[in-house]
């Protein structure tokens, strides 16, 4: 073998020259910076909420929300209109108000509460009036003026006297006699004797409605 062809060696198969200016260069953070950032990766794009979802997020909202109002209308209070004129002046008709069921769950009526009720013979039909008498007490009508136990009954609410007479009537217990504050256009525990406690939806509250009439009913 010759000095010639000792001096060229041989290559293996996948061997090749690369020349300088191909070479790869060393890290340079200057030069990385240059570099282009890697793309976020791509997520695929939501095709929103199921009609199943949507349905059971829907119940979720709205049914916790009509139990609650429920409960309330059962338990606490509930919003009422007032019709006719047998309230007036203490109340007119169209005016809205806000009827408490709370607190007679824990006392009895008042004297001059002005209460809700279905009165007997009206079947689910409500009245608004004024509560007169309770268990007790002896109620007659007698030359304008209305006399709970002998003892005429300062109203300074009416307008007008009570026109009519009602002989000595007896409250019995657990009912109460109302009254409207329209004595003389009032369909009442007169004509349709003592309510029951039990009959008595609940006390009128608030007015509410319209804005120019709000405020506490007494």
């Amino acid at each position: 073998m010759t000095h010639s062809t000792q001096s060229r060696r041989t290559l293996p198969p996948d061997a090749r020259i690369i020349h300088p200016d191909q070479q790869p260069q060393r890290y340079d953070g200057a030069m990385a910076a240059q570099l282009p950032r890697p793309l976020a990766p791509v997520r695929p794009v939501s095709s929103g909420p199921t009609m199943g979802q949507t349905l059971r997020e829907l119940v979720e909202t709205i049914l916790p929300a009509v139990l609650i109002a429920l409960l309330i209308h059962l338990f606490l209070a509930q919003a009422t209109r007032v019709e006719g004129y047998s309230m007036e002046p203490t109340l007119f008709g169209h005016q809205r108000l806000v009827i408490e069921k709370l607190s007679y769950r824990f006392h009895s009526p008042e004297r001059g509460d002005i209460v809700v009720l279905r009165a007997p013979g009206y079947g689910q039909e409500m009245l608004i009036k004024r509560v007169i008498g309770l268990p007790g007490d002896q109620i007659r009508v007698q030359d304008g003026e209305v006399y709970v136990n002998n003892v005429s009954l300062d109203e300074p609410y009416l307008k007008s006297s009570t026109r009519g007479q009602v002989s000595q009537t007896l409250v019995p217990e657990d009912s109460v006699f109302v009254m409207g504050d329209n004595r003389n256009n009032s369909n009442d525990s007169r004509a349709f004797g003592p309510v029951l406690f039990e009959d008595i939806v609940g006390r009128a509250w608030v007015r509410y409605w319209p804005v120019t009439d709000v405020g506490m009913v007494d």
